[in-house]
């Protein structure tokens, strides 16, 4: 069976691990699963406030393995990773979005808007059924709203 993005699997993984890593105090972003056969590979994602750890990867790792042995979501073997999704990731959930509230962002859009497929600036409001954006660049400051439905992908703008 090829596991290739396979969301029936994902999503009973993530029931037997969100529970498991919220008693941690962890929070589960993703779980994606690739490859097939013995070279199947089970990647789960974990945030928490303020960062995730090389040692909150470890924990949630021996945590969840053993519960997903009982769980036996495949009929072979595979690999189990676990590890932060990134600062710069997408925004999959309206909470991504929440986390991200006084930062910079960078949307990519559906449709453009007056021409620009991207938008650029600081996410200032997040509800129910979108975003407001405040960009400055090149025009003077304007703030954009974006319903959730125009956008093709959001992530945090990380600069160092």
């Amino acid at each position: 069976m090829s596991l290739r993005e396979s969301r029936p699997v994902a999503d009973r993984i993530s029931e037997v691990v969100s529970p498991i890593l919220w008693a941690l105090g962890l929070e589960l972003i993703d779980v994606v699963c690739v490859g097939q056969g013995a070279r199947s590979v089970v990647r789960v994602f974990i945030d928490k406030s303020g960062g995730v750890t090389v040692e909150d990867c470890g924990r949630a790792h021996l945590a969840i393995g053993p519960a997903l042995d009982v769980a036996d979501p495949f009929p072979h073997s595979y690999t189990l990773e676990v590890s932060s999704p990134g600062l710069d990731r997408p925004f999959k959930r309206i909470q991504d979005y929440r986390r991200a509230l006084g930062k910079q962002v960078n949307v990519k859009l559906r449709q453009p808007i007056d021409g620009e497929w991207r938008v650029v600036g600081l996410l200032t409001e997040v509800n129910e059924q979108g975003v407001a954006v405040v960009v400055n660049d090149p025009r003077p400051e304007r703030k954009i709203l974006l319903e959730f439905d125009s956008v093709a992908e959001a992530r945090r703008v990380v600069t160092f």
